[in-house]
């Protein structure tokens, strides 16, 4: 299962991509054996936390940390992490340097303490207070560490034992997926892009990101559920009620346009369909929020600031009905 890089792209904040682990993952071996190869790793290896993670939103491929240690802060959130982990499996794959299996069977380990027992991942492990408890679909966060551990099982340097131990994480993540699906009035729908550590329920993150069905993240969600090569008769009934709150949730007429430092949203009959990032739990239609976390009905209605710096828009649904439409499962 490869990242879905360009659907967790349309969901970053625009400004916020860096030089990426993900991506100089898939160099050819001679690199990572080459003096540029070995000094980029060099520097992603100076940027692992303790713990075993990388912080979010710093370019860990290009320039050292030249901090001190116990003030890096790593995170599963916003791409961190699983892309550096997965840039040392290659490494060691490559090299057979131990520094590089070393450190990332630490992340690894990490990954696997960092999960709850009911099967989520909060943003960062150990989580303390606050909203970084929740479990954490935001910016596709849980899905790209099921999807690491699922790969993990082609990586030759980890034993059988942390093996065993992934299939179970993932397992439990998918049980947890399951749970996290919000119904209505009896029938599931998708989910919220973070749900309660302990009751599965939508729960709100930052004052403009409230508990609602999620458009952005509940695309990257599906994806993953249509890419397991078994999928059990549940996984298959959480899909096809997703893909249904999918099309019922399109938005046409209209397109977003951003232009002169901000965004608008502009008649448009011709239009490719629209969903919003986020839809009302009880009206079922979008909403916008400002820093001062009160819903409002438009995107004109809020800030400047809010307006042009977060994804209030995207094409995610095109991408799941294409999907959906190859599925043997369907």
């Amino acid at each position: 299962m490869n990242p879905r890089l360009p659907l967790l792209a349309a969901l970053l904040l625009p400004g916020m991509l860096f030089a990426d682990a993900a991506d100089l993952a898939g160099k050819p071996d001679d690199w990572f054996r080459s003096h540029e190869g070995r000094s980029t790793l060099s520097i992603v290896l100076s940027w692992q936390s303790p713990q075993g993670s990388w912080p979010k939103n710093k370019d860990t491929t290009t320039k050292p940390y030249d901090g001190k240690r116990d003030k890096l802060e790593g995170t599963f959130d916003n791409k961190a992490t699983t892309g550096e982990l997965r840039l040392l499996a290659h490494a060691f794959k490559s090299t057979g340097d131990d520094i590089y299996r070393d450190a990332f069977l630490k992340g690894f380990e990490h990954i696997l303490e960092a999960q709850y027992p009911n099967g989520g991942w909060p943003q960062f492990h150990p989580p303390g207070e606050g909203y970084h408890r929740h479990i954490t679909f935001n910016d596709g966060t849980m899905v790209r560490l099921l999807e690491l551990l699922h790969d993990s099982q082609g990586y030759d340097f980890i034993d059988n034992a942390r093996k065993r131990k992934a299939t179970e994480a993932f397992d439990r993540g998918i049980a947890c997926i399951l749970k996290c699906q919000i119904v209505i009035d009896g029938r599931p729908t998708v989910w919220c892009a973070q749900h309660d550590e302990v009751t599965f329920a939508p729960a709100k993150a930052r004052a403009y990101e409230l508990p609602s069905l999620s458009g952005g993240e509940s695309a990257g969600i599906l994806h993953f559920l249509m890419s397991l090569e078994k999928p059990s008769p549940e996984v298959i009934r959480a899909v096809k009620a997703g893909v249904a709150w999918f099309d019922s949730a399109k938005l046409t007429g209209i397109r977003f346009e951003r232009s002169g430092g901000d965004g608008r949203v502009i008649s448009d009959p011709s239009a490719k369909p629209l969903w919003a990032r986020f839809y009302d739990l009880e009206t079922g239609k979008p909403f916008f929020c400002d820093r001062d976390g009160v819903k409002k009905a438009t995107v004109a209605e809020i800030g400047k600031e809010r307006r042009k710096g977060y994804a209030w828009y995207g094409n995610w649904g095109d991408s799941v009905q294409r999907e959906y439409g190859k599925w043997d499962y369907r």
